[in-house]
């Protein structure tokens, strides 16, 4: 540390210094260019001129802002505004002597080289005060005791650690780089501040086991899932600790922090690669309007919201029944976004009259529907509810937008609305039906269209927030079937395909869809948790097989067979068009089921969905005496593999837990449908 005398005068000391290493290089360029004894009318050329010299380079250094960096973290943006300030001194102390009729006494070559050394001299003393500091550190804190680390990534992010790690500590973490990987052959035995790039990434077990390699840092923080899957993979298979760099994205969006280290999540093992989205066409169909979401707490709805906002809508209005996750949401775009106009309403969508006032008030142009009912099981036991909040508050918000002029109406819908088996999927199914053929909505001026995605991870409600808690418990996780397979999308993708569905010109009266890629096994997202904590699965973990629940299938759809796909003009994103000819039969279908959901009326519940959705395929119904058996089945034995109890899973995926408290009269209707 400085002394304070010092400290107090450090920018005159630093100018000070700067006078000497110009003169110095002045000095030197008249001997190098003479190559021996300067002649006695150069060296008075130079003891008339040095004085001006010296105001010229410290007047454009002080321009430049050179006096005030920190000589001990001199780097490539400090190196190149002083060969900009060198330059600039060069050029305008050769203008002054043609100006004084000095230039045929100094020599042209002499203001070249002293360019030149200028640039070494200055540019060398702060290199120089810098690796003296950091050996004095070295020094004081004696031979590093570290853990030794192995860094995959020689490329601008590895550097980056390495560099920070020479001079502190990552997040509290002494880590002593012992070797690097890299896929690209021709960083191979060439070394990066000091440490060996050793060899490709699929000799990582061989380094880990030949170095001591205490902890593995993924440095690559564009790594396709794939790639970051098989640096897992091999890091598991090593047994060794591993963690990540943060991507920028991260750290500006302010989940990860500059400087630390971050796990790698179930999220990034995505068996696909995220679609990237073009930003710009969001933002010319969303800038300066008013934009209404209902959900707006949600999962998908905050996320709508907090992308939304970015982009600086006119009023931002969130349409939530449940008060403490508005509450929040709101906080946070008032402190992300304090130039936007966030408005949280507390309301129900099945409220008619509140609605109207909302919509009449706010007079949104965007409105985005994501409230709705979405548990599968949930809602086979609450069927009236389904139909209430997923079909009745549908087609009000749509009215109720369609009323008030909105430009656009966007509803979130789901891959379980395709040939559904569920009441929730039938229930979306219907809502998908309302806004696409309702005859009031078919003849405003609103642009309707819905999107039709998969699971999204992280939400509420899905597997992967289920399965770290029963983790975090010591298990069992409980997995419903050994073969049950889901489409899986992040939570940005399916915000973004929402704001790009709504602004595809020819998306409107369709459904939008995300190419999903491959269907992720759920059994495989359990075992990569596990393993991904430092456990290993069966092992030190049990893993239950409960059975399909009520409502749910092994794999998932995106298109029935009343449905064709056409291109929207966006790459990964299709259109499904679904012809909606009689309005009036969904109006009247519509109508009988909301008097059978009124009335409580299980059985016409069911006749009217199967009625409006004859895809419809309501799964057989067995009632069983404990219906927690099937919610949390039986743990399996440590180390049984999945292959001894697929048949115990499949045996209790058949029990259908009761739904209604009439079983008898609900069991008949289901045998005869």
């Amino acid at each position: 540390m400085m002394p304070p005398l010092l400290s107090r005068h450090r920018r005159p000391l630093v100018l000070a210094a700067h006078a000497v290493l110009v003169a110095a290089a002045y000095a030197a360029a008249f001997i190098l260019r003479f190559d021996g004894p300067v002649p006695a009318d150069s060296i008075h050329a130079f003891k008339v001129t040095v004085a001006a010299l010296v105001v010229i380079r410290l007047a454009v250094f002080v321009y430049f802002g050179l006096h005030r960096g920190f000589w001990r973290h001199f780097g490539h943006h400090d190196l190149v505004q002083l060969a900009k300030a060198v330059a600039v001194g060069s050029v305008v102390f050769m203008l002054a002597l043609i100006a004084g009729g000095r230039l045929g006494s100094v020599p042209r070559s002499v203001v070249i080289l002293e360019g030149m050394l200028s640039f070494l001299f200055a540019g060398g003393s702060r290199l120089f005060v810098r690796s003296g500091r950091e050996w004095l550190q070295r020094r004081r804190e004696g031979p590093s005791r570290g853990r030794r680390t192995l860094v995959v990534g020689a490329g601008a992010a590895g550097e980056r650690l390495l560099r920070q790690l020479e001079r502190a500590t990552i997040a509290g973490l002494e880590l002593r780089p012992v070797a690097l990987v890299d896929d690209d052959p021709d960083k191979w035995s060439m070394s990066l501040h000091g440490v060996p790039v050793v060899g490709p990434v699929s000799k990582l077990a061989e380094v880990v086991a030949a170095r001591s390699v205490e902890l593995v840092v993924i440095a690559i923080p564009r790594a396709t899932p794939a790639e970051l899957r098989n640096i897992v993979d091999l890091c598991l298979a090593a047994k060794v600790e591993f963690k990540r760099i943060p991507s920028m994205r991260e750290m500006l969006q302010g989940t990860a922090r500059s400087g630390e280290l971050a796990e790698v999540e179930l999220e990034h093992l995505l068996v696909r690669e995220p679609v990237v989205f073009d930003t710009q066409l969001v933002a010319r169909d969303i800038a300066g309007s008013v934009v209404l979401i209902t959900g707006g707490a949600g999962s998908v709805g905050s996320e709508l919201a907090r992308q939304i906002a970015r982009v600086e809508p006119a009023r931002l209005v969130l349409v939530e029944q449940a008060e403490s996750s508005l509450y929040f949401v709101h906080l946070e775009l008032l402190r992300t976004h304090p130039n936007v106009e966030t408005i949280p309403i507390v309301a129900d969508i099945t409220n008619r009259a509140a609605l109207a006032r909302v919509f009449e008030r706010y007079r949104p142009d965007h409105v985005y529907h994501a409230a709705a009912y979405k548990h599968v099981p949930m809602m086979e036991c609450n069927a009236a509810e389904a139909v209430r909040n997923n079909v009745l508050g549908t087609l009000h918000v749509a009215e109720c937008a369609a009323r008030c002029g909105a430009s656009k109406f966007v509803l979130i819908s789901t891959d379980k609305a395709v040939r559904p088996s569920s009441v929730m999927g039938a229930t979306k199914r219907v809502a998908e039906r309302i806004v696409l053929g309702w005859p009031s909505l078919k003849a405003s001026h609103t642009e309707f269209r819905a999107v039709r995605f998969g699971n999204v991870l992280g939400s509420e409600g899905s597997v992967v927030p289920l399965f770290r808690r029963q983790l975090a418990r010591g298990g069992p996780i409980t997995v419903t079937h050994p073969d049950v397979r889901r489409y899986f999308m992040t939570l940005p993708e399916a915000a973004q395909l929402v704001l790009h569905a709504a602004a595809l010109p020819n998306a409107a009266r369709r459904i939008a869809m995300l190419d999903m890629g491959e269907q992720v096994k759920i059994l495989d997202l359990a075992e990569n948790l596990v393993r991904l904590s430092g456990l290993e699965p069966y092992r030190d973990v049990p893993i239950s097989f409960t059975g399909l629940r009520p409502g749910e299938k092994l794999h998932e759809e995106l298109l029935s067979s009343v449905e064709h796909t056409m291109p929207s003009g966006v790459a990964k994103i299709d259109l499904v068009q679904t012809d909606e000819v009689d309005g009036n039969e969904i109006r009247d279908g519509v109508s009988r089921l909301l008097t059978a959901s009124a009335q409580g009326d299980w059985h016409m519940i069911y006749v009217a969905l199967r009625a409006l959705v004859p895809e419809y395929e309501p799964q057989q119904i067995t009632t069983v005496s404990d219906q927690a058996s099937i919610m949390h089945g039986t743990p399996v034995k440590a180390g049984e593999p999945p292959a001894d109890v697929a048949a115990r899973g499949a045996g209790v995926g058949s029990l259908r837990a009761r739904l209604e408290p009439d079983r008898e009269s609900q069991i008949s209707f289901m045998r005869d449908a």
